[in-house]
């Protein structure tokens, strides 16, 4: 069944927190290694994205998880795998291997749990981070107009990512915790130049990052336009994820649902993260918050980003399937 289909008839879960699960595992450097890089000269521990290839048991067993608890799209393992972001470990060779294998293994269980259960058919989004360099912003404050990487880089690196999680099975491709938009207009161009080319339609879905309570991005738009900014391609869905707690994401949403005719998404934070960086809000907490987004009607897609975990996103698919999906004509007060 075609994923428009369902989501005219019921309110989508995506999946919680990788890395919060991830640990959990208490892994070490060794799990991040196998043969290929015993001898590699840098750290690898902590670039999760690599366990798809040397610890793909761990990843697909949160992949489970996550399906057990009610998801019905998972994320790849694949948010800092452009060869933007593996350069800080000297792997940018990998790029291609790490996205296929993370679209595969993700794939893999989606068909798993797919076969189990017909009438619940799940999906993979190919994760699509931001990047760790902004195309809009320069990072010395004494220049500028430095740039740290150019339009033209950033498009082949996402290109490069998107044909990967093509080639391993991805259904969607997901650019997500969007903070600079022309860093993700980059990635809009670079998958509709795949589709392009391939012949084929690649549902694509975005969620950009409030920073803080001005209701901007860090590149400085508002809400608004940053759905203007984006809205030139015909998308699956627009949203907002992490950075802010579902309390204070609400009037952003409310801004996104009443000028959007695409679906829309939210996987937001398990609240904000106390002074040790590490996020309490229960599912409880959570799913007491969201149910204002459902009772609003302002949710197509719906799911948990930091901090939350296949608890959460139980207690939030327990919830969700009591709505109907937002009705993509309907007017929301701003």
């Amino acid at each position: 069944m075609d994923i428009l289909d369902i989501l005219k008839e019921r309110i989508l879960v995506l999946d919680g927190a990788m890395g919060t699960m991830i640990q959990r595992y208490d892994l070490s450097e060794d799990d991040f290694r196998n043969d290929e890089l015993k001898d590699h000269k840098i750290p690898l521990k902590g670039n999760n994205d690599l366990l798809s290839v040397t610890r793909p048991d761990v990843i697909k067993e949160i992949h489970a998880a996550y399906f057990e608890a009610g998801a019905d799209i998972i994320e790849t393992n694949t948010f800092g795998s452009t060869w933007v972001a593996q350069a800080d470990y000297e792997l940018e060779d990998w790029v291609y291997r790490i996205n296929y294998e993370s679209a595969k293994i993700a794939k893999e269980v989606a068909v798993e749990f797919t076969s189990n259960n017909p009438d619940k058919p799940r999906f993979v989004a190919g994760s699509m981070g931001p990047t760790n360099r902004l195309a809009s912003m320069s990072p010395n404050v004494n220049d500028p107009g430095y740039r740290a990487i150019t339009f033209d880089q950033l498009l082949e690196a996402f290109g490069n990512q998107a044909k990967a999680l093509l080639d391993g099975g991805a259904d969607i491709l997901l650019v997500e915790t969007i903070t600079d938009t022309l860093n993700s207009k980059a990635a809009l161009m670079a998958i509709d130049q795949i589709a392009e080319e391939r012949g084929i339609r690649i549902p694509i879905m975005v969620s950009g990052t409030i920073t803080d309570a001005s209701g901007r991005i860090l590149s400085g738009q508002n809400t608004e336009a940053f759905l203007i900014s984006v809205s030139h391609l015909d998308l699956l869905s627009i949203g907002l994820n992490c950075a802010l707690g579902a309390r204070e994401l609400k009037p952003y949403l409310n801004t996104l649902s009443s000028k959007s005719d695409f679906n829309i998404s939210a996987h937001p934070n398990a609240g904000l993260p106390n002074e040790f960086g590490e996020y309490d809000e229960t599912p409880e907490d959570m799913v007491s918050q969201i149910k204002e987004f459902l009772d609003d009607g302002l949710i197509n897609i719906i799911g948990g980003c930091c901090g939350t975990t296949p608890d959460h996103i139980k207690a939030i698919a327990d919830l969700a399937s009591n709505y109907p999906p937002r009705s993509k004509s309907k007017e929301v007060a701003v």
